[in-house]
């Protein structure tokens, strides 16, 4: 069975973007791309919410082109042209694509049977919406938490309205230069 890898920025007391959004306190360098770059490369498929993907499509498909695009850049535009995109989405109904599959109603069977098919993991960037429901159905198999040394104090939950248990395992926590602690925990 496939890995359903969750990765998100999160800040101190736990919140994934502000009350409108921001995300202008992620600290991301370097250093952190060429961290996480590693488990975009044993992924096969893209998971997003509709914002998220929108956001995505709207930069990544050539971001790589640009004679002054980064190394990382490059390598994710080029890792995302690449890759099935699978959207959770009421609203994008039947726009289905090459390489993009629409998900608008039972969530639970589809990215069920999704992680039962052959092929490398499946990730999810950001989405905090269909990060909440996919822990509600308890689908998610890692949690890469990067940890961001800063407090909001209201804003979006990383965590909310579980109604079970998630048992997680440490598997390795990682510090870098720029106070960012990266958690990486197993379902159980």
């Amino acid at each position: 069975m496939r890995k359903l890898v969750l990765f998100m920025h999160t800040t101190l007391d736990g919140f994934v973007a502000g009350p409108n959004g921001e995300m202008d306190w992620i600290n991301i360098d370097g250093e952190i791309f060429d961290y996480a770059g590693y488990r975009t490369t044993v992924a096969d498929t893209g998971l997003y919410g509709r914002v998220t993907y929108d956001l995505m499509e709207a930069y990544w498909p050539t971001a790589g082109d640009d004679p002054n695009a980064s190394k990382h850049d490059i390598e994710h535009s080029e890792w995302y042209n690449r890759v099935e995109k699978v959207i959770v989405s009421k609203t994008m109904l039947g726009k289905d694509s090459d390489k993009r599959t629409i998900i608008s109603d039972k969530i639970f069977e589809q990215v069920t049977a999704l992680k039962q098919h052959d092929g490398g993991e499946i990730v999810i960037f950001g989405s905090p919406g269909l990060a909440h429901t996919l822990m509600q159905y308890n689908l998610i198999d890692d949690y890469w938490l990067f940890v961001n040394p800063v407090l909001l104090g209201k804003g979006i939950a990383l965590f909310k309205d579980l109604e079970e248990r998630i048992s997680l395992k440490l598997v390795e926590s990682k510090t870098f230069a720029s106070g960012v602690v990266c958690l990486h925990y197993e379902k159980q």
